[in-house]
């Protein structure tokens, strides 16, 4: 990122950067069971991972993520949809900021390498 304060310009780099790069921005925070299992705050987000809703019309429920939209950074998740005046229904894109992360998809091994912390070591 820049190192500039103004918000015009950090909006139009975050806006330009790479994909490679901003998939990387698409995180959530963990629940404080998850916190404590994995010992870290927050993950990166993916497909099969179970959210909790936690700011706006959808507050309170949970679900599983169907898709990511890393173009502009917004999630959907299963069961969140809305309905168009003409009867047909559409998933509601979320923010990832808006929601916490209660149930992660442990089946890629890559994603949970961390160094452990060697105890006894201070």
């Amino acid at each position: 990122m820049t190192k500039s304060s103004k918000p015009r310009v950090s909006r139009r780099e975050y806006l330009q950067m790479d994909m490679h790069i901003r998939s990387k921005t698409i995180t959530g925070h963990l629940n404080k069971k998850l916190q404590k299992e994995l010992g870290t705050r927050s993950v990166s987000l993916r497909k099969g991972d179970i959210v909790e809703i936690v700011r706006g019309n959808f507050k309170g429920k949970e679900g599983k993520i169907i898709n990511i939209q890393r173009g502009i950074g917004k999630i959907h998740v299963e069961k969140i949809i809305r309905k168009k005046s003409d009867g047909t229904e559409y998933e509601v894109a979320i923010d990832p900021s808006n929601i916490i992360v209660v149930g992660i998809e442990k089946g890629d091994k890559k994603r949970f390498k961390t160094k452990k912390k060697k105890e006894g070591s201070e």
